[in-house]
């Protein structure tokens, strides 16, 4: 195949599902599209539970929304090309929409961490100083913290697509998984990539490895504070308090760390394990925080059955 600078010309992508069981896409297309309905359903439900409630508005909660939105954000940046490779078949993406759909998974993926990260801060506060949590965690803090999280995942992912485009890639490139993933784009380039390679590799330790450090610090902290209360009945109601936010961390990063080993050590597994892996890392957090949370958090598990209970009557 020809090579040429992407500069003049543009690649042309192909999206990889399952290989070998095209024939039976329809089939596996049922629980995808289920699995992106309850994520949708579950976030949007959160989102309207917390705005509709003033009961409420506090931090956690506000929080739990960013969760939520960032979570919604990730399921509709990946369903298009999903839907697209298990329905009907369609490979093909255009470079440009390769790089926009790279782009936002990994936003809100690195927002994610983040937010989890935030979400072991509020939790510290309020174990550590329950009578000054609303005092420290004002609106305008959460606002604050809000958009630095959003500023440095989109300042940080911004220049891996402009790197992503000055290399040069054959006519037809075959990427691993139904969507666009930077390590995946890299693999494609027939040009020198190190310094691509080196700044997506310093993006994920900025950020999510970062994140990881002080999540697994701000642990510690928590069980620290715990330990130093004397009723022990106050000590397993504040680790109460930390269950779902625990969940959704292991969530997040167990998948993660899966795909990860998988891409460094399976090199012999079959393929269809690398797209289930990459499938898992981007379905299930989204599925699973609005259960866990739904199921776990009493306050926001009530107010839902009251919805419920409402449009019934």
């Amino acid at each position: 195949m020809s090579v040429f600078n992407s500069s003049a010309l543009y690649p042309r992508f192909l999206l990889t599902g399952l290989s070998g069981l095209e024939s039976r896409y329809d089939l596996i297309s049922l629980p995808i599209f289920l699995v992106f309905a309850t994520s949708i359903a579950g976030n949007i439900s959160i989102l309207f539970v917390i705005r509709t409630e003033s009961s409420l508005h506090q931090p956690m909660y506000y929080f739990l929304s960013m969760l939520a939105f960032t979570d919604l954000g990730l399921s509709t940046t990946t369903l298009p090309t999903m839907f697209s490779v298990f329905w009907f078949h369609a490979r093909e993406i255009s470079f440009n929409a390769c790089l926009v759909q790279m782009y936002f998974i990994h936003v809100f993926s690195i927002i994610e961490s983040a937010v989890l990260l935030a979400m072991a801060f509020d939790r510290f506060i309020a174990i550590r100083e329950p009578l000054l949590y609303t005092a420290i965690l004002t609106n305008d803090v959460i606002i604050g913290i809000g958009l630095a999280i959003a500023g440095r995942a989109l300042s940080l992912v911004f220049p891996a697509s402009f790197l992503l485009k000055r290399l040069q890639y054959r006519d037809v490139n075959i990427l691993s998984y139904p969507f666009c993933l930077h390590q995946d784009l890299i693999k494609t380039t027939v040009s020198n990539h190190r310094v691509s390679s080196i700044y997506g590799l310093m993006v994920v330790i900025c950020s999510m490895g970062l994140d990881a450090v002080l999540l697994l610090l701000s642990y510690v902290l928590i069980l620290g504070t715990v330990l130093s209360i004397a009723s022990k009945a106050e000590r397993v109601r504040a680790l109460n308090t930390c269950i779902s936010h625990i969940c959704a961390v292991l969530t997040f990063y167990m998948p993660m760390i899966g795909l990860s080993m998988i891409r460094r050590y399976g090199q012999n597994a079959s393929p269809i394990v690398h797209v289930l892996m990459a499938n898992v890392y981007l379905l299930v957090p989204p599925l699973m925080n609005p259960i866990v949370y739904s199921v776990k958090t009493k306050q926001i598990r009530d107010r839902i059955l009251k919805k419920f209970k409402k449009h019934e009557v």
